[in-house]
């Protein structure tokens, strides 16, 4: 389920050595300057007001001159399909500094307790990255059927393989095709998209859910299968979703904790 795992700034800092996140990190330089370099061989240059997005696993090193402040958020499951890291700049009315500043805010005071904020939050920042970023994707066929997808995932009677089959492509063309585009096949990237809204669901419903309703609702016709596919996602039958069986990653978050140090 999206939503922000840690948020955390910078004070005065010239260097951040070498490390990687599991998970996206935003980061908002809120002053100064610098550059951030990529092991891919790619460098981003920022300043203040600019955003970086860097996907997950990807080693990074930030470095300023001058010294910089910012504001960074990790996000989970965040609904970003870019394959190298992206840049932007606020626009003049600030509002993304003011959607980080304020993610910062709730997540200090409390993440438990905020926990409804913080994932619309996550939506929220996302949905500028994605914004201002421009078009994710160039091939009009994977945004087709991701459209469909969407549309129909909560479809119990949907099927992904006669829609793929309709159109005047292989299956195993369209298979390789969409991974390309977003790292995963189109079934992958059906089942996540059930599996979170399961997830949302189960966080809306509490000890009151019904699985059957829940797993209906989410486009499967089986119970014991979707009980299977959220376990494999995360870690917890669903039963024991909201219980105190949970999953690890959402066990109190330390920024050493979503920071992996990489040697250089």
């Amino acid at each position: 389920m999206m939503t922000i795992v840690y948020a955390g700034k910078h004070t005065i800092t010239y260097t951040v050595p070498k490390h990687s996140h599991a998970t996206w990190e935003l980061i908002y330089c809120s002053s100064g300057s610098g550059v951030m370099t990529f092991d891919m061989g790619k460098t981003i240059p920022y300043q203040t007001g600019t955003v970086v997005c860097v996907p997950p696993n990807m080693a990074h090193i930030n470095s300023s001159k001058e010294g910089f402040t910012n504001i960074h958020l990790n996000i989970r499951d965040a609904a970003l399909y870019y394959k190298t890291p992206v840049s932007f700049t606020d626009d003049r009315n600030h509002f993304i500094l003011n959607a980080f500043t304020a993610a910062l805010h709730h997540y200090k005071e409390g993440a438990e307790e905020n926990e409804a904020l913080l994932k619309s939050y996550a939506s929220l920042i996302v949905s500028y990255v994605s914004k201002y970023c421009g078009e994710r994707f160039h091939n009009e066929i994977v945004e087709e059927i991701m459209t469909s997808i969407i549309h129909n995932y909560a479809d119990c009677n949907y099927e992904l393989d006669k829609y793929l089959d309709g159109l005047p492509f292989s299956i195993d063309y369209l298979r390789r095709l969409f991974k390309n585009e977003l790292g995963v096949t189109p079934h992958q990237y059906l089942a996540s998209l059930r599996l979170q809204t399961a997830a949302e669901w189960l966080t809306s419903f509490g000890k009151d859910a019904n699985m059957t309703e829940v797993s209906r609702l989410c486009g499967f016709r089986e119970p014991l299968y979707f009980s299977r596919m959220f376990k494999k996602k995360y870690g917890v039958a669903p039963t024991f979703y909201l219980t105190g069986q949970k999953l690890e990653e959402e066990e109190p978050v330390t920024e050493e904790s979503v920071k992996l140090f990489l040697p250089e």
